[in-house]
């Protein structure tokens, strides 16, 4: 029986962070258990790679504070470690008088955060950035960044393991209970005790938070999100990033435009209802895992928002008709046809949704005397990895 003083489970981003500042700040024997054989497969590295830096978050919010340093922190380690990351830039454009109001409030924030900002008030002003975007107005924030979240989480694998932690590849976590004093952590490989927990799963952390009783007024929903990308003849339709003005009665933001560190252009994502948790194509089902969810009661309140309804069915209508994701994406630039679009990739957001119908929208960890879990890390969970990983840390650090 392998035994260690602290399991982390779940090799992301924020599991990885956790471990490292975890391995740099105490004596403790750290494992890291991944299910996958290869990092990043899921949520870190089937993002946009961007890395925001806090201008549309509230004041004083966890989201704003941890943007602002992770945004900072992140270039830094970047630079140290020679992983590609472009300090490029975003455009937010408005495009009527409503969104040009909000681009106020969000400039308000962006002051209030600390965060550079311009506000833009022409189409001509706006041109000067991104050529073939189109609106009436626009904040241009210039620290903005696009990141290889891949290359990043490697990263963080490396150094974790060169300060002693154990990382255990192809270790998928089934169960976990209580075991004397600590945990029996069963999974795919071999069974590892730990006195110790850190429950950092991302898609499966609320199941597994479930089975030793956390959390248990809470539960993941997957949305799937797709990203077409340019082709190589129009990548020079975007020089940077363009988004939407946010809706901020939406939960989501909107097809939008990134260029990558690779220098290809994405667009996207839309924010569709997974039919799995791993549901990567709108063909896959796991109808276990659907049953799940649609059957959850803090889903079916969610639901039963007119505004919720009214942009799930926009939502899937972008992922099955290419028109619709067309249509979304000529918004900002007009100049973009359906053939300019090529099928990319997709990744998943793990929303934590409350019983009560709620999105949960901060990042929320769950302590108990001997663990920590970690039910919610979105958007923006990889600009914020390391100081919430080093806050994890810290967390646990305090109950040994």
């Amino acid at each position: 029986m392998i035994h260690h003083d602290v399991a982390v489970i779940g090799g992301g981003c924020v599991g990885l962070s956790t471990a490292k500042h975890l391995a740099e700040r105490t004596d403790l024997d750290v494992c890291v258990l991944e299910k996958e054989y290869h990092l990043a497969e899921h949520q870190s590295g089937r993002n946009s790679g961007v890395l925001h830096p806090g201008f549309n978050y509230p004041p004083d919010s966890v989201k704003a504070e941890y943007a602002t340093e992770g945004t900072s922190r992140m270039k830094e380690y970047c630079a140290e470690h020679d992983i590609p990351c472009e300090e490029c830039g975003v455009l937010v454009v408005a495009k009527d008088d409503r969104e040009e109001a909000h681009l106020e409030e969000l400039a308000a924030q962006a002051e209030a955060n600390g965060v550079a900002y311009e506000l833009l008030d022409s189409q001509a002003a706006i041109r000067e950035h991104e050529p073939h975007a189109v609106g009436q107005a626009a904040l241009y924030a210039p620290e903005a960044a696009s990141v290889d979240s891949q290359q990043y989480v490697y990263t963080l694998a490396r150094e974790a393991q060169q300060d002693g932690v154990d990382l255990y590849m192809g270790h998928a976590v089934s169960r976990i209970h209580r075991s004397g004093e600590g945990y029996r952590i069963h999974t795919s490989n071999s069974d590892v005790e730990a006195d110790y927990l850190v429950n950092a799963a991302g898609l499966h952390a609320d199941t597994l938070a479930h089975q030793v009783g956390v959390g248990e007024d809470y539960q993941v929903v997957p949305f799937r999100g797709e990203y077409y990308e340019l082709t190589p003849e129009k990548a020079h339709l975007c020089r940077t990033m363009i988004y939407p003005t946010p809706d901020p009665e939406l939960p989501f933001l909107g097809v939008h435009y990134t260029r990558r560190t690779d220098g290809k252009v994405i667009v996207g994502p839309n924010a569709v209802l997974a039919f799995g948790r791993e549901a990567y194509e709108n063909t896959d089902v796991d109808l276990r895992e659907l049953y799940e969810t649609l059957t959850y009661e803090g889903f079916r309140r969610l639901l039963a928002s007119p505004t919720m309804l009214s942009v799930a069915v926009s939502e899937l209508n972008k992922s099955y008709r290419k028109g619709k994701f067309t249509e979304a994406s000529r918004r900002l630039v007009p100049e973009v046809k359906s053939e300019d679009l090529e099928k990319s990739y997709a990744g998943i957001r793990a929303q934590l949704v409350s019983a009560e119908g709620e999105l949960v929208k901060d990042p929320l960890s769950i302590e108990t005397d001997d663990a920590v879990h970690v039910l919610n890390a979105v958007s923006p969970g990889l600009t914020c990895s390391l100081p919430y990983g080093e806050h994890v840390a810290e967390q646990l650090a305090e109950k040994v």
